[in-house]
Parts: structure tokens; sequence; C-alpha cells
């Protein structure tokens, strides 16, 4: 099972925001996930407010291969969860 680290769309209509989930790569956007990891709300004025992540639980998933999606990506680079390389 291919497992990929992205975003899921929660929130209502015109203030969305979004779940980083643990989530086998061939499953949709908001199917059933194997693992929340923490919220984004891209609303808060303060950046420090808009990431809450579980970065253990993020650093196990990239350890036994899970691979982000190029938002997560950046996301995880902004808050020093990765290093600069691209994701695979």
């Amino acid at each position: 099972m291919a497992v990929r680290i992205r975003l899921k769309r929660i929130g209502r209509r015109h203030r969305t925001a979004y779940r980083l989930v643990a989530i086998d790569a061939r499953k949709a956007r908001d199917s059933r996930v194997i693992e929340e990891l923490g919220s984004y709300d891209p609303h808060f004025a303060d950046e420090d407010r808009q990431v809450a992540l579980k970065r253990d639980r993020i650093e196990y998933w990239l350890g036994v291969g899970a691979k982000p999606s190029e938002t997560v990506h950046r996301l995880l680079q902004k808050n020093g969860v990765v290093a600069d390389a691209a994701p695979a």
C-alpha cells in the first residue's frame, strides 16, 4: 500500500480548512484516512496559528516511506519538519 501525506478538505463553503492526513494514495481526497497528522487553516492572519502538526507522527510516516504531496511538502518545509529537497 502506497501511503501519501496530503490535505483533506473540511469546513464550509468560502471558509475551508484542511487536515493533514496519512491516506492510501489510491483513495479519493475526502475518503477514510489511516491517521490524522495535523490541521491547516489558511484564514488565520497569524501564521503561527495556521498550521498545527503532530511532528512525531509525521516523522514516523516519512520514515516508513510515506510521500507528502507538493502542498504538504511546502507546509512541512515552512515549519521545519523536512529539508529543502523536493518531494518524490
